[in-house]
């Protein structure tokens, strides 16, 4: 019998229904959950509704985005949050405490679990040992009331890591070389997991960088082994207790296996707009640059940090260059600012952040117009920093701070001083006064704003639909297309005001399209190419149009989260056969078809555009639940009428 993979073992210990075969629908026992506040509002609202007094799981209630706090909602959802945590049996991670996934990795994490968090970054602690996967918000309302989580059983890629990285080449460049390959679209489906040489050389919070951005390749996650280097991390965080050595077989059979040469491997860079256009930092040598960020989940560790500090001591940020820093946890704050690395970053003239998600989902710190910004975060669409045409690249903490030292994008290697060489801390400050320990009060009562509202209820799917096409779209729309962030999260718990602003950066007028159409008896349907629903797992990207009434998604295909999301919401999605139909369907054209029990049956749909006299011959890659799901009307509905 051939060898298992360490994504195997895992699965298989947690295994309720299904077969470990690719492609097959399983459900795996959940052990943790988390949210975020952009995230987690909608998600206990969902919880609410189903009528538990206690989470079955461990779960974790962050406040990392919406740290502004601009305007009252913002408070009012924490403030929410706060009191479903003591209510219900959930841990809370106070505003200040610091960013989700990198709180998570130090303080809960556990290798050999598995944990499904309301944004898509939650396989960071994938770097641990931990499956972790990124969902929607109604998937973790359902995990947590104890009901198993559905996945499409993944292939899984083994990325070999051979030899060591050379000086000045850092984690953030093992993983844009592997975007480089696999890219941002065609990964549905597959699950990563690094093994060889390389990987003994790489510290947990290197290998949480890694993991981190393959929710940018749409992958449903990415695993490191649990060895010794994650046992001194626990070790470091006060739980050795909870760490158990976990690794592939070594006859452990893969679907693909990819080798990179670390030793080959030179200092990258992911041009505007998507993180897989990697270039090597020399091709894009002497560019002036504007600003200068290091932060976000990726890459705000207390060793990120130290290779800021070590860099910056006694040098000074170049005059034309804005410089900042967001530590990622008060954790990395509170050890810089006792070791003195805090002052050295000070004195370099840059500029401190607090411990949040910040600039990176457009939350404060947007470029100038037509800037060029380099940052340590995951992601650069166009117009998710907050301006439209600024021109946003990522890099590493070293090529980030080279950069910001001369005033060009500049490869680390040739700046002439001398490699930091950073050693992980036998202990961590460890101070977890801002996690406000579940209680479980039964008689706790909940503050609900006037921003707060229930979640949108959805009939079940009609037998026959009349729509419009109220929008088409081309290749690799993001969630940030579809529901941007920055200054509106703070209407993601009132969702009539939030979907006034769907598809907002793209057709200004979508909203008000739908609507249009609806007063005239139609539904709404959105048509678009290749990688519908890239990056975010906002649910808002699927609850929002079902609110505008969007009935069908049809796509030549569509990312992993986004599915399962307008699943959750019974928006039928729908796949184009060949590129012809895409061609000839435009905005406003009238289709009509039939959702009767044929053909979800078989799976196909035929759809008629009345306004072109054409018909579309139409597939779901939804499976037998999925359709069931959608023909109730979505998740909500589904666990109410007894599923599971």
């Amino acid at each position: 019998m051939a060898g298992k993979s360490l994504i195997y073992k895992i699965l298989e210990s947690h295994l309720v229904e299904g077969r470990l075969v690719v492609g097959e629908d399983i459900a795996v026992a959940i052990d943790q959950t988390l949210t975020q506040d952009a995230t987690g509002t909608m998600a206990y609202l969902e919880f609410e509704s189903l009528g538990l007094d206690t989470v079955k799981t461990l779960s974790v209630s962050y406040v990392d985005h919406n740290t502004l706090q601009d305007g009252f909602e913002n408070a009012d959802d924490h403030k929410y949050l706060q009191d479903v945590a003591s209510k219900y049996g959930i841990y809370y991670s106070k505003a200040g405490n610091g960013i989700c996934h990198q709180v998570h990795l130090e303080r809960f994490a556990r290798p050999g679990q598995t944990l499904v968090g309301a944004d898509s970054h939650t396989p960071t602690a994938g770097g641990l040992g931990m499956f972790a996967v990124g969902v929607g918000g109604m998937d973790v309302a359902a995990s947590m009331a104890g009901k198993p989580f559905h996945l499409t059983c993944p292939k899984v890629t083994n990325i070999k890591l051979n030899g060591r990285l050379q000086p000045w080449c850092a984690a953030k460049d093992i993983v844009l070389k592997v975007l480089s390959i696999l890219t941002t679209k065609g990964n549905v489906g597959t699950a990563i997991e690094y093994t060889g040489e390389g990987v003994v050389s790489l510290t947990v919070p290197e290998r949480a960088t890694i993991t981190n951005m393959g929710a940018e390749m749409g992958i449903t996650t990415s695993i490191f082994p649990s060895d010794a280097k994650t046992k001194e991390f626990l070790r470091a965080q006060g739980r050795e207790d909870v760490w158990v050595e976990l690794q592939a077989d070594k006859d452990a059979q893969y679907d693909e296996v990819i080798e990179i040469d670390l030793n080959a491997l030179v200092p990258m860079i992911a041009c505007p707009h998507s993180p897989d256009n990697v270039k090597t930092v020399a091709e894009l040598k002497d560019v002036a640059v504007d600003q200068v960020l290091v932060g976000s989940c990726t890459n705000s560790s207390y060793r990120d940090l130290m290779i800021v500090a070590t860099m910056l001591k006694g040098r000074k940020i170049h005059p034309d260059v804005s410089f900042g820093v967001a530590p990622g946890s008060k954790q990395a704050l509170a050890m810089i600012t006792k070791n003195g690395a805090l002052a050295d970053i000070i004195a370099s003239g840059a500029r401190l952040f607090e411990s949040a998600c910040g600039f990176c989902v457009g939350c404060g710190q947007a470029p100038r117009t037509k800037s060029i910004s380099l940052r340590t975060n995951n992601r650069n669409y166009e117009g998710r920093s907050g301006t439209k045409d600024a021109l946003v690249h990522l890099v590493s903490v070293e090529t980030a701070v080279a950069s910001a030292l001369t005033g060009t994008i500049t490869d680390p290697r040739e700046i002439g001083i001398e490699v930091p060489t950073i050693e992980l801390p036998e202990v961590y400050e460890i101070d977890d006064s801002l996690i406000v320990a579940p209680k479980c009060d039964v008689n706790q009562s909940i503050l609900r704003g006037p921003n707060i509202g229930e979640p949108p209820s959805n009939s079940a799917l009609p037998e026959t639909i009349s729509a419009k096409v109220a929008i088409k779209v081309e290749d690799k729309i993001t969630t940030d297309h579809i529901m941007p962030a920055g200054p509106y999260l703070k209407f993601r718990s009132n969702v009539p005001k939030y979907s006034q602003y769907v598809f907002s950066p793209v057709k200004a007028d979508f909203a008000e399209q739908c609507k249009e159409n609806v007063e005239h008896g139609y539904y709404n349907v959105i048509v678009a190419r290749e990688s519908y629903g890239q990056g975010s797992s906002r649910e808002h990207a699927a609850l929002c149009p079902m609110y505008l009434g969007v009935k069908a998604v049809i796509a030549k295909s569509i990312e992993r989260i986004h599915m399962d999301n307008l699943v959750n919401f019974g928006i039928l999605p729908l796949l184009f056969e060949n590129d012809a139909d895409y061609e000839s369907i435009q905005e406003g054209d009238e289709l009509f078809y039939h959702c009767d029990d044929a053909s979800f049956a078989a799976g196909v749909f035929t759809v008629e555009n009345k306004t072109k006299s054409t018909i579309y011959t139409l597939r779901t890659p939804l499976n037998e639940r999925q359709l069931e799901i959608v023909r109730a009307g979505g998740k909500l509905n589904f666990l109410r009428n007894g599923g599971q």
